[in-house]
């Protein structure tokens, strides 16, 4: 083979490498564009929306009055919570393929009733009841709820777990607190099971103020704030001390939901009671607690979920039946999304 022949060989294979390769970073980048789910929970859709047009791709049903929404890790299922109330009958989680995009059955609870708040840590579902004054943990593999533990607290609404799985936060409404659980081993002494002994759950209710509903851990695990509805205040927790630092003032009716930008360096809170002239998200500094800008939304608005990135903020304005665009450089409306009426829980779901 010439010298000619062989140099041009060789760039072709070069050329054909860098196909491929540009090709698999193409299609993984492809795969793992997450898409924005909203629940309209007048309409009893989900709409899988994509965030770069804000255009809806499909819309599909939700089950009966959907609160909150929260994917699988790998994208492909949607779990929905069936609220009702805090004494309703309802004790299902709706379930949808989102590959498929078709309803799935549900997740029948048997006693228990008024789930809530979701979230999806280490491969399984976490779960509040209202109704039982409980959390739970289901499990996709085995279809059956693996674990449930009370709190003793009214109306446990909203839930978090870490991803270590050995801390989980919830926000009671009714009881006014936030609740600290944490894994842990038990006091010494007395009889030592085989193989040793076995952790057990602590939880520690931590007064916070009247409403509290919507809450978020900072960033650095340091800090929780909880949005107090009732009266117009946040209150920010210590977490290694579990005692209430702080109470700041908000210029908001009925706060909803409370989110920390993925920096920490700022905090977004919704008014699900404001009024078309009235202020609908306020923006914190989180280091200096002061107030950097209110934005009316164009109504009362409740879910609040942000890009991974940072970018943007999607709000849901339920009472103006739309999801508002926020550009958290700019801190302006840039866009919004008409995906049903009353729309509410927000989540993204990312396909791996």
């Amino acid at each position: 083979m010439s010298g000619n022949a062989r140099f041009l060989r060789n760039i072709d294979c070069l050329v054909a490498t860098l196909f491929i390769a540009t090709t698999f970073i193409a299609t993984t980048a492809l795969a793992q564009t997450p898409s924005l789910l909203v629940l309209s929970k007048s309409d009893h859709t989900v709409a899988i929306v994509d965030p770069a047009n804000l255009q809806v791709q499909a819309r599909i049903p939700s089950g009966p009055d959907p609160h909150e929404i929260i994917a699988s890790d790998d994208g492909k299922l949607a779990y929905i919570s069936n609220y009702g109330g805090p004494d309703s009958t309802l004790n299902t989680i709706s379930v949808v393929d989102l590959v498929a995009r078709k309803p799935l059955p549900p997740i029948d609870l048997g006693a228990l009733r008024s789930t809530h708040g979701l979230d999806f840590a280490g491969g399984k579902l976490y779960f509040t009841a209202e109704t039982n004054k409980i959390i739970g943990r289901y499990d996709p593999a085995t279809q059956h709820v693996d674990w449930i533990l009370g709190t003793g607290q009214d109306r446990t609404h909203m839930i978090i777990v870490t991803s270590g799985l050995n801390k989980i936060f919830t926000s009671n409404v009714n009881s006014a607190t936030i609740s600290i659980i944490e894994q842990v081993s038990p006091p010494s002494g007395g009889f030592t099971p085989p193989g040793g002994p076995r952790l057990t759950w602590e939880v520690t209710n931590v007064l916070a103020g009247q409403g509290c509903e919507g809450f978020d851990i900072s960033p650095d695990g340091k800090e929780i704030w909880a949005a107090n509805a009732h009266d117009a205040t946040v209150t920010i927790i210590d977490v290694t001390t579990k005692k209430a630092v702080q109470t700041l003032p908000i210029p908001v009716k009925d706060a909803n939901r409370l989110k920390f930008t993925p920096d920490g360096k700022r905090v977004l809170i919704s008014a699900l009671g404001a009024r078309s002239a009235d202020t609908s998200l306020v923006v914190l500094d989180a280091t200096t607690h002061k107030e950097v800008k209110q934005l009316n939304l164009g109504g009362g608005s409740a879910g609040i979920l942000i890009a991974p990135d940072g970018s943007r903020a999607y709000v849901a304005v339920s009472m103006a039946d739309k999801v508002a665009v926020v550009d958290l450089k700019t801190l302006e409306v840039t866009g919004q999304i008409d995906a049903g009426k009353q729309p509410d829980g927000l989540a993204w779901a990312t396909k791996r």
